[in-house]
């Protein structure tokens, strides 16, 4: 809603109502605080999180709706209080802009775990009641704390995807050691969030084996993402040449599927790390007791573990698969990214395209 008297210079995008179409929107952002940066949004990625809220999928989405939480762009202006930015600096914003900053996970810098939820980057209720609009708009106005340093030459357009589908797979990956050379990873679907997790596994010296249903996607996976391996889950044979041979698995599906032929892939001790959203995860519990074996699920991540990856990426030129589109094509993005039609990430062009 805009301030009486504010003048409303935020351009965006928004969607009217479930149907989930976009069109040009203009609305006011808060006044900036004292411990706030102000953002020229440069770039946003498209995440199907996109889709699902302005499609109103949840049954709690509030008209009109800015979507977008993979936001880079540059300071234009920071608070009185701001000490980690100045104005000019290359920044990130992700899937939350703010959090309670006083539970224990918000003092472990694991904010994304917030005791009273964190505030999401669109179409979640701020501290002051107000509903927040994302990054498919010019600017935004956000507390330094949930603002992430993007690393001096690293490109804007490919720091956005990292802000949500790189950190959901880099998190898990951290938390359960996956960092160790050697070891045996296999990752299930190659879209946003897959792809990635072939990145970081081989930056992390893995071996690496994707797990797909499409077999248009080998050559890809092999020559294009240098995976190691790559298995047709429909084929018995190659399923069961894998059978004890996984040290981990990140299944980045949302579409419903079988979880006890994948739990079969783990070694003794496995850990199977669930990113996706399928309508439900079913599997014996012989697949999970018999080889004591970890089911675990994940979620973005805290901001020091967010910087943490921005800086990772940069020292080993790690950088995400894109399709640049102006804002005017995202209607048409969003059917093809429903329909996996992309490779693997589109990313709004704000800056240029915006007007």
């Amino acid at each position: 809603m805009s301030s009486e008297g504010v003048k409303d210079d935020c351009l965006a995008w928004a969607a009217r109502d479930p149907s989930g179409v976009l069109s040009p929107f203009k609305f006011s952002r808060r006044a900036l605080g004292k411990d706030d940066v102000s953002l020229k949004i440069t770039h946003c990625g498209v995440c199907y999180a996109d889709v699902i809220w302005s499609k109103n999928k949840h049954g709690d989405s509030c008209y009109p709706l800015v979507p977008g939480h993979e936001i880079a762009g540059i300071v234009k202006e920071v608070g009185s209080s701001v000490s980690n930015f100045k104005v000019g600096d290359h920044v990130g914003v992700g899937t939350y802009v703010n959090s309670c900053r006083e539970c224990e996970h918000c003092n472990d810098k694991e904010e994304v775990s917030c005791e009273k939820g964190p505030v999401y980057t669109f179409n979640g209720i701020d501290a002051d009641g107000s509903i927040t609009k994302g990054g498919y708009s010019s600017y935004i106005v956000v507390h330094e704390r949930y603002c992430f340093r993007i690393p001096d030459g690293y490109p804007l357009a490919s720091a956005a995807p990292l802000l949500c589908a790189g950190i959901t797979v880099y998190n898990p990956m951290m938390r359960h050691k996956m960092n160790q050379p050697g070891k045996s990873l296999g990752v299930i679907g190659l879209g946003g969030l897959g792809h990635m997790a072939v990145k970081f596994g081989k930056a992390f010296g893995l071996k690496v084996t994707v797990l797909s249903t499409s077999i248009s996607k080998k050559e890809e996976a092999l020559s294009g993402l240098g995976a190691d391996n790559f298995v047709i889950t429909s084929d018995q044979a190659q399923m069961k040449a894998l059978c004890k041979s996984l040290d981990f698995i990140i299944d980045t599906a949302s579409g419903d599927h079988p979880f006890d032929p994948y739990l079969s892939l783990l070694k003794t001790a496995g850990v199977f790390v669930l990113v996706g959203f399928p309508s439900e995860v079913k599997f014996s519990p012989a697949s999970l007791n018999i080889g004591m074996k970890t089911v675990v699920g994940s979620l973005t991540g805290g901001t020091r573990v967010i910087q943490e990856m921005l800086d990772f990426c940069a020292a080993n030129k790690i950088y995400p698969g894109i399709e640049v589109i102006p804002i005017q094509y995202i209607n048409e993005a969003l059917e093809r990214m429903v329909k996996n039609d992309v490779k693997y990430r589109f990313v709004i062009d704000i800056e240029n395209s915006l007007k």
